[in-house]
């Protein structure tokens, strides 16, 4: 049986950083992960950091690969209409910007710190129950290299993810559950081609929603929105581009560069959170408290905002004695989260077509956007929501 302060379920990029945070503040920590080292660094995900976020790597340690290599992006540019509009966010958040750093890139820093001075960081060891969420013992039951183990911890965080095994330690009667399900996808493609935009374009279409990102400047990350149930197979490379080339049209010519696509997936849209995101001495972060529709760019950002506030919360503890800032911590993540999730949401349903949508609907996408591209207080509240909210702030 082991022993420790902190039991961390799952090692993506949020136990990670809260694992490096903890390690910093003098708080030690056990972080176990399901899969093996090589499919948690490859495992593609995000990669626009809010500013925040940022600092929360540097701060654990994490900036060095970051600062060097790391694509700072000052806006994105909306096209509707065949028209295209720059959203400027120093100009509109007093200075704020976001990074391109893709979360694979993330999670090896986080890892290589980890291994190289931090606690201890367990691949392929399997949590399968969280006990004694109300007693002052957490237990984590898990198998790891063949044999069935326990983690006893003064506190368990779940950073496990949707389908994770942390959040079934909060009881039925006090666990509730928000969500929604969107009627269509995205389909992801990662390209060996620079991108043809400085900053992301996301698109409004009558054949559907498009975005344009990248990974690297020699590698573009794109997305198109289709149907639910999808098959990549159906996608053929020329059919990809053909209809990028088409959301992406505007009055004047304008060129998307093609190249070798390396990779294809479809990604379901949904939105989901549980509350509270604390029973007795567990607490969830990350996936395993909500989700949201990949469009705000929200996702890793509001994992990292969570254990920030976690951490800040465990060195008050270990500190002073007092347990105040981690008995408000449900209470702080979630104005942060349901902020988040209202963006998301707002950001999915202005840019993208749903099956079922009437002209009239269109006319209101459009109005919107309209007005976003000719009020600086609607750019606004859209560059200060994408470029990310203070963390711990009442959002």
């Amino acid at each position: 049986m082991r022993h420790t302060t902190v039991g961390i379920i799952g090692g993506g990029p949020s136990g990670l950083l809260l694992a490096r945070l903890l390690h910093r503040a003098g708080i030690d920590s056990v972080v176990l992960e399901s899969r093996d080292r090589t499919y948690v660094e490859q495992r593609q995900r995000a990669g626009i950091l809010e500013q925040a976020t940022v600092d929360a790597l540097r701060a654990a340690g994490a900036g060095e690969r970051l600062d060097r290599e790391g694509l700072v992006h000052h806006g994105i540019e909306l096209r509707f209409d065949g028209r295209a509009h720059r959203i400027d966010f120093p100009a509109l958040t007093g200075g704020r910007s976001v990074m391109v750093y893709a979360q694979t890139e993330v999670v090896k820093d986080l890892i290589a710190l980890q291994l190289g001075e931090g606690g201890p960081l367990l691949f392929e060891a399997q949590a399968h129950a969280v006990e004694g969420a109300d007693t002052d013992r957490p237990r984590v039951h898990y198998t790891h290299q063949g044999r069935e183990q326990t983690l006893t911890c003064e506190y368990v965080v779940g950073c496990d993810g949707f389908h994770g095994v942390a959040k079934d330690a909060l009881p039925e009667g006090v666990r509730r559950s928000y969500e929604r399900s969107y009627p269509y996808s995205w389909l992801g493609v990662l390209a060996d081609v620079a991108p043809s935009y400085d900053e992301l374009i996301y698109a409004h279409s009558p054949r559907g929603f498009a975005l344009g990102s990248l990974r690297s400047p020699s590698v573009s990350r794109l997305y198109l929105q289709v149907p639910i149930g999808t098959d990549p197979a159906d996608w053929p490379d020329e059919r990809i581009w053909d209809e990028l080339d088409a959301r992406f049209a505007l009055g004047t010519p304008w060129t998307l560069r093609r190249g070798p696509i390396t990779a294809k997936s479809v990604l379901p849209l949904r939105s989901h959170v549980t509350e509270p995101m604390r029973y007795g001495r567990v607490f969830l972060a990350g996936d395993a408290a909500h989700i949201v529709p990949p469009t705000g760019a929200k996702g890793l950002n509001l994992a990292a905002a969570d254990v920030v506030v976690l951490a800040r919360a465990f060195a008050q503890l270990k500190d002073s004695g007092s347990a105040e800032l981690l008995d408000a911590y449900s209470a702080t993540c979630l104005r942060r989260v349901w902020r988040a999730e209202h963006f998301s949401y707002f950001m999915t349903s202005t840019l993208h077509t749903d099956p079922g949508q009437s002209p009239f609907e269109t006319r209101l996408q459009l109005s919107q956007l309209e007005r976003i591209a000719s009020s600086g207080h609607a750019a606004a509240e859209l560059a200060e929501n994408y470029a990310g909210l203070p963390i711990g702030s009442d959002a």
